[in-house]
């Protein structure tokens, strides 16, 4: 599938968990996999820098807390939400505005699973159509606050988010924009308080989220 991706499946059912992470083991793209039971677990192993992907079973306790501190601590990863239920917009939302850029709905098959890690290991966003419309729904609903506050960041602020959002450091940021370090903290600085969030993850997390629902949009 022309990637190597380093999947960590995060799932408190045991059994779940290293059925899961066997399967995956046989696939030739997958570079590495290992499972996490909770939070605390998951955060420790992202933070560490060796994995790309993590699938999170929506069943497993306080998943979207621990989505939010996977991304927190380990910007460059993506979050794929197993056992969405399509009908229910409120939790789809709620997904996207933790960070998750792929969903896998409870009757779809294991190839549809590799192809969405595969897509999320590219860096691409994917969900089936009925998240995207759940999605757009919910964009119309209750967007408007994020969008306003992401339309006040400068073009520069912007392009400082999605270097974040692609796991750069401040000193790398710098070094790619050709700028002072302290030039970056105050961008930084500037573009979470005009998001209202306190960390730089759920900044590029809040705006990857929108970012999914409008190209999912514009798709349909």
């Amino acid at each position: 599938m022309g990637v190597a991706a380093r999947i960590l499946v995060v799932d408190d059912f045991r059994l779940h968990r290293e059925l899961l992470v066997d399967s995956l083991r046989r696939e030739s793209f997958i570079d590495h996999v290992a499972g996490a039971a909770g939070g605390a677990e998951a955060v420790r192993l992202t933070a560490g820098g060796g994995f790309d992907v993590v699938l999170l079973s929506t069943a497993t306790p306080e998943g979207l807390s621990i989505c939010r501190r996977v991304i927190a601590g380990a910007e460059h990863v993506r979050v794929i939400a197993l056992g969405v239920a399509e009908a229910d917009d409120e939790a789809v939302v709620a997904c996207a505005e933790a960070g998750v850029t792929g969903y896998l709905l409870p009757d779809q098959p294991f190839d549809v699973l590799l192809s969405t890690i595969a897509a999320a290991a590219r860096g691409e966003l994917t969900c089936p159509p009925a998240i995207a419309a759940a999605l757009l729904r919910g964009v119309g609903l209750r967007g408007s606050g994020v969008l306003a506050r992401a339309g006040r960041m400068t073009h520069r602020e912007r392009e400082v988010l999605v270097l974040i959002d692609a796991g750069l450091s401040n000193k790398e940021i710098a070094r790619k924009l050709n700028i002072e370090i302290r030039t970056v903290k105050n961008h930084v600085h500037n573009l979470m308080e005009k998001l209202n969030v306190r960390r730089r993850g759920e900044a590029a997390a809040l705006m990857r989220s929108r970012q999914y629902a409008f190209e999912l949009g514009a798709r349909t």
